[in-house]
């Protein structure tokens, strides 16, 4: 009688299925593996959230308060500067690989690009009637006459200079009165033209304020006053010229970004431009702030700028040695920008502004 041995076929045969049973378990646990690692949608949520943070900050400073020491006119005068977290933020999602990163960079990206991306192209175009320029030449300059020489040989036609001083005015009349044959200096602000000059008078900025500043001679005030108005001549008619130097902003301890003299400038500057009857306007100098700056409102809701109408980048003129803001401003009003620029460095620490204009 033949025996049949069925034990192996059934040892063959448990041991497929406990093959078959590791595969599974070792499929289970790969799945539950790659499942739980973070995606490029999960990686990086704190760059994503810097960066809606940073685009929400640029899109609503309008919405952050003076009241804390000045911030919100603080942010503004920098603002274009934020845009350099972009490329960090940037970098940083592509390293990480994090998409959702990559996608919350959309809004800064185009927040900016909004705010600031007309800048970045040339919008000069030929035909100025008229070249202006403003320097604030700076009491500390070592060099005023030779300021004064750089200045006539830019071949503006009006030229505005504030922060003089009287040691130096003697130095600015003489090396200026030969390509300028009409001038006139207001305390500490002056113009010179190759136009004839009318009507010119000072503009109350404020600089003294209180009970006590009214009782006060008109004489008394004209050494520290800083600004003026006057009509230019030209072929086309009567042009108005402003030229104002606002009180000065600090960074202090206390008091954060203290803007006070400078805030009550603008106020009475802007209410001198509303009450101006020419049509055609012109205000140079330097007005100590951006034209972000929401102390600026009630001037740049009557007058616009040259640079943001006509120029070739930010126009930055402070500090002259690294500048990081367009504190020297032109704004016009009646007249088309057709230029703007930065003139080269003199000896005071902030670089000239000038442009073309048009009628």
């Amino acid at each position: 009688m033949t025996q049949v041995d069925t034990a192996e076929p059934a040892q063959a045969g448990g041991g497929h299925r406990d093959t078959g049973s590791t595969t599974w378990r070792a499929g289970i646990r790969r799945a539950i593996r790659i499942a739980s690692r973070p995606g490029p949608w999960k990686r990086g949520p704190v760059l994503a959230a810097v960066a809606l943070l940073l685009g929400l900050f640029m899109l609503l400073h309008a919405w952050i308060p003076n009241r804390m020491g000045g911030l919100g006119s603080l942010a503004e005068t920098f603002l274009p500067w934020f845009g350099l977290f972009i490329p960090v933020l940037a970098a940083g999602a592509l390293w990480r690989r994090s998409a959702s990163a990559v996608v919350a960079l959309l809004l800064p990206v185009t927040v900016w690009l909004s705010l600031f991306g007309g800048l970045l192209s040339d919008k000069s175009h030929p035909g100025s009637a008229l070249t202006v320029a403003s320097h604030n030449v700076g009491a500390d300059n070592p060099d005023p006459a030779g300021t004064a020489r750089h200045l006539a040989a830019s071949g503006a036609d009006v030229l505005a200079l504030e922060e003089i001083t009287p040691q130096a005015k003697p130095q600015y009349e003489k090396e200026l009165e030969k390509a300028y044959p009409y001038h006139t200096v207001q305390g500490t602000v002056g113009l010179w033209s190759k136009l004839p000059l009318s009507d010119t008078q000072p503009v109350d900025t404020k600089m003294d304020y209180g009970p006590l500043a009214d009782t006060k001679p008109v004489d008394s005030k004209m050494g520290y006053n800083r600004a003026l108005r006057t009509t230019v001549a030209t072929d086309q008619g009567p042009l108005a010229v402003y030229v104002a130097h606002l009180g000065s902003v600090r960074v202090l301890p206390r008091n954060g970004f203290w803007t006070d003299s400078r805030d009550r400038g603008a106020q009475a500057l802007a209410e001198a431009v509303a009450a101006e009857p020419n049509e055609r306007v012109v205000l140079l100098g330097d007005l100590n702030g951006t034209t972000d700056d929401r102390a600026f409102a009630g001037i740049t809701s009557q007058l616009h700028s040259v640079q943001d109408a006509a120029g070739d980048g930010f126009g930055f003129s402070w500090p002259a040695k690294f500048p990081v803001a367009r504190i020297d401003q032109i704004l016009v009003r009646g007249v088309e920008p057709t230029s703007s620029w930065v003139l080269p460095a003199t000896g005071s620490d902030h670089l000239p502004v000038a442009a073309g204009i048009s009628w």
